[in-house]
């Protein structure tokens, strides 16, 4: 292993660091006019760099707050940028930058670690798990119909990009998200900014207004042309079934469009639902969304709550946050660690997996990623976990 230092990279290495991480995914440099945006995306002390001794390796984050099952929010680091020069790989500069970003999680109280991970292979060796996964439909613009029962009411409003940037962000915060969705800093949504600004093809926003203000947008572009053309769907997020409703009402109303494509969505969102014949919206994939890690596995397991069955002892390793690992009693009142046998033994990246129900634990045993000493564990494990809907972010940095 080469010999290398990790260190914070001051606000004037940013622009190092943004070239370095482009390069490792094969974009060119951001030219001046891009840099001048995307410079505001980056958290003041949110990057940090390996040199050997040039710089080699970048990592960063921006913190937000989390939404467990039960509803509560806590700390989470949103994990971005992550990258080695190409002459540097595969001698420890990455897991140096994780392990480092990792531990000074902890030492600040930050409770998850959250990515979008680029290739699958590569996180789970850290902590992160799968911890929620989303959709692409698509819906036929000229023959899907809404049934005439679907929720109304409300109104529809347009907006310009300066002013939907102004509006969006407060009626973000203003909704209740569901598991595993995230708030978004100023950092974030300057990034939306700065990629809608830069698009050939412009950046549309809409918002519903219900009976008590802004409850709902979707931001949207068109490409194509006719008999092919695409209304894409990038953002969409409604605080009532009859904003949701409303959102698509007008979606599906958009004139010179075939198509609309909802891109990243929740597994158990009900377009099919809202429409008269189900077989016009298809699902095009099921993919990954949001990888998380449990930094703080006492207080993730205390803050969430849980579905009434018999209690299950779990016991946790984390090699990396050692501090993390022992046993933990879950009962359908919480979570605390306990001195008693464990009934199914687990690593943290499995944890994650389990700990927004998008994975049954019933389902992770059998594949072998739980070890379990008592065989009634699992199906009570399931219940435990469970979410009334399906955990989901929606939020891509």
């Amino acid at each position: 292993m080469s010999d290398f230092e990790i260190r914070t990279l001051a606000t004037d290495e940013h622009r190092a660091a943004s070239d370095l991480f482009r390069g490792t995914v094969h974009f060119p440099p951001a030219d001046d006019t891009e840099w001048e945006r995307s410079a505001r995306a980056y958290q003041p002390g949110g990057a940090i760099g390996a040199f050997d001794p040039e710089f080699v390796g970048t990592a960063r984050f921006f913190d937000a707050e989390l939404t467990v099952p039960g509803g509560a929010r806590l700390p989470m680091a949103g994990v971005t940028s992550v990258g080695v020069r190409a002459d540097r790989t595969r001698r420890g500069i990455l897991r140096a930058l994780m392990t480092a970003q990792l531990e000074d999680f902890a030492a600040r109280g930050v409770v998850f670690a959250n990515l979008l991970a680029s290739e699958a292979g590569i996180y789970g060796r850290f902590g992160y798990g799968l911890a929620t996964r989303c959709r692409t439909y698509a819906v036929d613009r000229y023959r899907a119909r809404l049934r005439p029962d679907v929720p109304a009411g409300g109104e529809i409003e347009l907006l310009e990009i300066d002013r939907a940037f102004e509006v969006c962000p407060g009626v973000y915060d203003r909704l209740r998200h569901r598991p595993g969705g995230m708030t978004r800093p100023e950092v974030l949504w300057r990034l939306y900014e700065t990629q809608a600004r830069r698009r050939t093809q412009p950046m549309k926003t809409v918002v519903h207004h219900g009976p008590d203000g802004p409850d709902g947008f979707v931001r949207y572009f068109v490409e194509g042309g006719h008999g092919q053309s695409k209304l894409e769907v990038t953002d969409l997020f409604a605080g009532s079934p009859a904003a949701f409703a409303g959102l698509w009402r007008f979606l599906l109303g958009v004139d010179l469009v075939d198509r609309v494509v909802a891109e990243e969505r929740a597994l158990d969102e009900p377009i099919e639902l809202l429409l008269a014949d189900h077989r016009h919206a298809s699902v095009e994939r099921v993919a990954d969304e949001h990888w998380i890690r449990l930094v703080d596995v006492p207080k993730a397991l205390a803050a969430r709550s849980y579905g009434h069955a018999d209690a299950v002892v779990l016991e946790v390793a984390d090699p990396l946050l050692p501090g993390n690992s022992g046993a933990y009693r879950v009962t359908s009142d919480g979570a605390e660690r306990t001195d008693e046998p464990a009934a199914l033994r687990l690593d943290v990246t499995t944890l994650a997996m389990a700990y927004f129900g998008t994975w049954r634990v019933s389902a992770l045993a059998d594949a072998g990623r739980i070890e379990v000493h008592d065989p009634a564990a699992p199906a009570a494990a399931d219940v435990l976990f469970g979410t009334r809907v399906a955990s989901w972010s929606g939020t891509y940095f």
